[in-house]
């Protein structure tokens, strides 16, 4: 069965009283001391963590919004101010 099919699967409601393992039923890494040994040796670590980079997607995507925003009244003021000079 694939990992997506399984994980889709795993996130139907559980009934209560049921132990909840889905994480260990739809992990990628199968080999524990494998794991444990790219831990050690720090591969594919990064010192951001995910509150940090929440923050910085929620600040970048202010700065874009009020970007768009002020092009899009300066836009409108423009294509105006053009338009009362026609008449």
């Amino acid at each position: 069965m694939s990992y997506r099919l399984r994980h889709l699967l795993n996130q139907l409601p559980i009934a209560f009283g049921q132990r909840s393992d889905r994480r260990l039923r739809t992990t990628r890494l199968k080999h524990a001391q494998f794991a444990s040994f790219l831990e050690e040796t720090g591969f594919g670590h990064h010192d951001v963590d995910h509150h940090e980079r929440g923050l910085r997607w929620r600040r970048t995507a202010k700065r874009l919004f009020l970007g768009a925003t002020a092009f899009g009244a300066a836009w409108v003021a423009l294509e105006s101010a053009r338009a009362l000079t026609l008449f």
